[in-house]
């Protein structure tokens, strides 16, 4: 399993190896020793899955303080364009984001420590959208960025997702006082 550090401090892109043959493949999907070692020391308390079809946008989504989550994420089936935004008030990133292609192909994962939006674009029909959250969900701590924000300079590479009442309602980023 390979983590690779990106220019956003605390998330890591994760990059599991695969074992093929003609009986098709295994990898690791969760190494508690291989987490820790990276400076991933969560505990995860909940497991939510979607199911999705192309062009579903979900996001970007968080949960403030006190229930929080940190969320490690990956594709089962299919292909999601996987965005985290720094919500982080004091951070030197604040407002910037990490764009990552997820795929059943490249199995890569993407860990996302509490103080982010999170959010994904779904590129195929019938994708499977797995994520262990460090969290339980709590509706009252919920909050959500929009997804279009100019400020936010998102590339989603779509022009008319499918979006939920909740994700049409975000609150912009100007507006945005972050609980982080």
């Amino acid at each position: 399993m390979e983590v690779i550090k990106t220019k956003i401090e605390g998330l890591l892109i994760i990059k599991p190896r695969v074992f093929a043959d003609a009986r098709g493949y295994f990898f690791e999907s969760y190494n508690e020793g291989v987490f820790k070692a990276n400076g991933i020391t969560v505990n995860f308390v909940q497991d939510n899955q979607s199911l999705s079809s192309t062009g579903v946008l979900r996001g970007l989504h968080f949960q403030a303080p006190p229930f929080d989550q940190g969320k490690l994420v990956r594709v089962i089936t299919g292909a999601v364009l996987d965005i985290a935004v720094d919500i982080r008030k004091n951070s030197p990133t604040y407002g910037e984001h990490i764009a990552i292609e997820l795929t059943e192909e490249n199995k890569t994962m993407f860990y996302i420590p509490p103080g982010f939006a999170h959010g994904f674009l779904t590129l195929r029909d019938n994708t499977i959208f797995s994520y262990k959250c460090t969290n339980l969900y709590n509706k009252e701590s919920e909050g959500t960025v929009l997804w279009n924000d100019a400020d936010l300079k998102i590339n989603w590479n779509v022009t008319n997702p499918v979006l939920s009442e909740k994700d049409i309602a975000g609150t912009p980023f100007k507006d945005f006082v972050s609980p982080f």
